[in-house]
């Protein structure tokens, strides 16, 4: 199991290039907004407000906003409601992509993605299609610093932790989604920077494809991920 694929580096990467831009700041004002309304505006009581707080000061956002869109999710401001949908399909070379969205029209939504599947000659499926390829997980990003894969898994070995890897540099750790909070502490409690933490749809057996069919995939996923409701795509792809 990997849940840092080249696609969750090219995904990391565009993000913080997006951000430069202000481009990742509505789609993250759109989680905190519904991470807000669907679990209260404290984050204390609210795990996945803390986590998304973390992230938008990790891009800079104005605090402002962020507290603007938190007053939105709760009422006391207020703002278009965004609902949470989750599409399935198949992209190029039979690629299984899972892609989490947050929308106020379903319709333009399906449309859009209709149409980005037709472009590259995949297919968006039915609830089900392919979701049973993947497994939501929390996955949690940190400079190994001096740490050895052994040393981590020795840290962790108290928590749920599915899956410890280091690739150049860096620790990607799965973990039971309700265990992200306690697995971020203890890596932060090491002294180690965490630079993501997320729940993610994370593959249980990739696929390995040619550089030039694998280079294929990441275009298009690319170009589901520019689409305006889209908030994360994921793929089977090693």
């Amino acid at each position: 199991m990997s849940g840092h694929s080249k696609w969750s580096t090219i995904k990391h990467k565009k993000a913080k290039e997006d951000a430069k831009r202000g481009q990742a700041f509505t789609k993250l004002l759109k989680e905190i907004t519904l991470a807000a309304r669907m679990g209260g505006g404290n984050p204390d009581g609210n795990p996945r407000l803390r986590l998304l707080i973390d992230k938008a000061k990790a891009i800079n956002m104005p605090l402002e906003n962020t507290q603007r869109a938190i007053k939105k999710g709760t009422g006391e401001l207020p703002g278009v409601s965004y609902e949470p949908f989750t599409y399935e399909g198949y992209g190029p070379y039979g690629t299984a992509v899972m892609i989490d969205t947050l929308s106020d029209n379903k319709n333009r939504t399906v449309a859009e993605l209709r149409h980005a599947f037709a472009m590259k000659s995949g297919n968006l499926g039915e609830n089900g299609s392919v979701s049973w390829m993947f497994e939501r997980l929390g996955v949690i990003t940190c400079a190994a610093n001096s740490l050895s894969e052994d040393d981590m898994i020795e840290l962790l070995l108290d928590y749920d932790v599915k899956d410890v890897k280091i690739e150049d540099g860096m620790f990607t750790i799965n973990c039971n989604m309700k265990a992200i909070d306690q697995v971020k502490k203890a890596i932060e409690d090491k002294g180690l920077k965490v630079e993501e933490a997320e729940f993610e749809w994370v593959a249980k057996t990739p696929v390995e494809l040619s550089d030039e069919q694998s280079e294929k995939v990441y275009e298009f996923l690319e170009a589901l991920q520019d689409l305006e409701d889209v908030q994360n795509v994921y793929a089977n792809l090693a």
